[in-house]
């Protein structure tokens, strides 16, 4: 599958925001009828019918790039966010736009322009995932074994990047610990380790000269952080298939943590024993710990940690709010830290 660059896509194919949450409230009305269609054997149209309807609303870049056909029946019945936490915010979202075009994912550049600028190149068909260490089930797994009996969902969660910016995403995928378990990791796995793929033809900041990081670039969760219902495997985001330079064509979202835990464009994950070596605390390990846990009473020495600027903006308008504890997501994620001082495991 070959993904377009955003710049290529016309703001008036992109999905308006007020359309999108139309387009959430028809997917909860109808999704019990899709349901029973599949039961009594009108399940094949129905699919059908609503996969058009998610073309139709996509834009016309990423519908020339959809993928082979089991993917495609995969999104077209996409369980919708329900409308309270923690699977929802109720906060505006974040425009398409700039969800897609201000990203760190230094693989095509260190600007924030560079991923969408610069990955027009870049291939997810074939795509496979290298399982390994504490494990039942090792080995090299296609991208269309490990989803397929997986459901997707649609899950809108806060991203708070630890450079004090922060957005609104819908994304679209399954959870993290469904995935993991199919693996069968051992009484051993303490942790599970994830790496970004490599491809210095299609990925133009990894030849750079000015690339700061000793590729591939790794992240790591311990095991329950891993297992908690909160951690999620996108595939997609805005109900449509995942970007490249948003991390296609599946990337973790880690709500609870800086932005830079949720890994992009996964190819290998590693069950380990031992905590693993992840690229930020290899690179600066007084500035960013493994844990990384969103947290305004511990501040980055570069950037403040109580407020965040929240996407979009322009010159002249910039909203600030403040930042919560695990960004909000303390009730569903503080006990995995009891005990724990949250200023020396940042």
């Amino acid at each position: 599958m070959l993904i377009k660059k955003p710049d290529d896509i016309k703001s008036s194919e992109i999905t308006p925001e007020h359309v999108y949450r139309n387009r959430r409230q028809f997917m909860k009305d109808s999704s019990h009828f899709i349901l029973g269609a599949a039961a009594t054997g009108l399940g094949a149209a129905a699919l059908a019918q609503n996969g058009d309807a998610l073309k139709a609303r996509a834009p016309a870049s990423l519908q020339r790039s959809a993928p082979a056909p089991w993917w495609e029946q995969k999104f077209a019945n996409i369980k919708p966010a329900p409308d309270s936490e923690p699977y929802f915010t109720g906060e505006t979202l974040t425009p398409y736009r700039d969800v897609t075009n201000y990203n760190n994912f230094y693989e095509f550049g260190m600007d924030k322009s560079d991923p969408s600028r610069r990955s027009g190149e870049y291939k997810v068909d074939p795509w496979s995932i290298e399982v390994t260490g504490e494990a039942g089930k090792p080995g090299t797994y296609h991208l269309e074994d490990i989803l397929k009996p997986l459901d997707l969902e649609e899950r809108v969660y806060r991203l708070r990047c630890v450079e004090a910016w922060s957005m609104v995403v819908p994304w679209i995928g399954f959870s993290l610990g469904d995935m993991l378990k199919r693996f069968e990791p051992t009484s051993n796995a303490k942790y599970v380790e994830f790496e970004t793929m490599v491809d210095p033809e299609t990925m133009p900041g990894v030849t750079s000269r000015f690339a700061i990081v000793d590729w591939p670039y790794r992240e790591g969760l311990r095991i329950d952080e891993a297992m908690n219902p909160l951690a999620f495997i996108a595939v997609g985001l805005y109900g449509s298939y995942l970007p490249a330079q948003n991390g296609a064509p599946l990337r973790l979202v880690v709500p609870w943590k800086y932005g830079f835990k949720s890994i992009k464009s996964i190819v290998r994950i590693n069950f380990r024993e031992t905590q693993p070596d992840t690229t930020w605390v290899d690179l600066q390990a007084n500035e960013y710990g493994f844990y990384a846990n969103v947290n305004p009473n511990v501040h980055h020495p570069r950037w403040r940690q109580d407020m965040e600027r929240r996407l979009p903006q322009t010159l002249f308008s910039r909203q600030y709010i403040e930042t919560r504890l695990f960004n909000g997501y303390a009730e569903q994620v503080a006990h995995m830290y009891d005990g724990m001082d949250l200023s020396v495991h940042y």
